[in-house]
């Protein structure tokens, strides 16, 4: 995926146009602080995607009246021990005022290759101390499922290390985004964004579409201090964020994909499927026409 500038083209605009409010009152996080995104892929992406959810993060302290400049830190593959090994390269070296650390997808997901419990323990507890000794304030973020099913081996195997991260938060005084317990609520819901079941908020399983880094950047949004209401806010106007949802033929908002998902559901038809065919129907048609 190429790399893409932080809000750059019409989020940057988007952003530019929202951002009347007020600072929120009560947030961790201030004004003209750094934050760094430690993570995997799913943080990769969720940077060098114009409407991931890095990004979305930062537009949404920034449509709040706050200014934050993101540290991306997210790697493809990572583990706890490759975080671990690149910490002080990638985030403590860059002097973030926060860190929010997205960990444990790959721990259990990579199986032999990836990192069993109490190495993974080990590994997470290293991080927070060597980020809270260098004056590094820190969120963890429970780790997201790993294939939108709670019930596979994967995510049964995955519910302990979360819990470890939970009972992580309490002993080191860390903020926490349950982005684990949302994502298991918000794929129970009927309108949860599928129009194939067990991809309402991923592409493939484990990395978010658009609906799933909206989830992933509200929870860490809310974990900061921001109110429901302010959240909810922020929520309505990533609806309108264009070419936000990739069909194949067409880039649509959220609120435009809402839209077609309700006429796909009425004809039982996939809204991607739905939509290529009436393009290249259209395309069709003007070539017919032109003759």
């Amino acid at each position: 995926m190429k790399n893409t500038p932080f809000l750059s083209g019409a989020l940057l605009a988007f952003a530019l146009a929202n951002s009347s409010m007020a600072a929120p009152a009560g947030t961790a996080i201030k004004d003209g602080s750094k934050l760094a995104f430690l993570g995997d892929s799913i943080t990769q992406f969720g940077y060098k995607n114009p409407v991931g959810y890095v990004n979305l993060v930062i537009n949404g302290f920034d449509v709040n009246g706050l200014h934050v400049t993101p540290l991306p830190a997210g790697i493809s593959g990572n583990t706890s021990k490759d975080m671990l090994a690149r910490l002080e390269r990638d985030v403590i070296s860059k002097k973030p005022d926060w860190v929010t650390i997205s960990c444990g997808v790959n721990d259990v997901w990579h199986g032999k290759t990836g990192v069993e419990l109490e190495p993974y323990k080990v590994n997470m507890t290293s991080i927070v101390d060597q980020c809270q000794a260098a004056g590094i304030k820190v969120m963890l973020l429970t780790a997201t499922m790993i294939g939108e099913e709670q019930a596979n081996a994967n995510n049964q195997k995955l519910i302990v290390y979360n819990e470890f991260l939970r009972t992580l938060a309490k002993e080191k005084k860390c903020l926490l985004a349950d982005l684990n317990a949302q994502m298991q609520a918000s794929v129970k819901l009927p309108d949860g964004g599928a129009s194939v079941p067990g991809k309402k908020l991923t592409g493939d399983g484990v990395h978010m579409n658009a609906m799933g880094n909206q989830m992933m950047a509200a929870g860490i949004l809310t974990a900061f201090g921001l109110t429901e209401a302010q959240v909810q806010a922020t929520k309505e106007k990533w609806m309108d964020i264009p070419k936000a949802m990739d069909l194949g033929a067409i880039s649509v908002s959220l609120r435009q994909y809402k839209g077609l998902e309700a006429i796909a559901a009425k004809r039982k038809q996939a809204v991607g499927d739905m939509v290529n065919a009436a393009v290249a129907k259209t395309l069709d048609d003007l070539v017919k026409g032109d003759r």
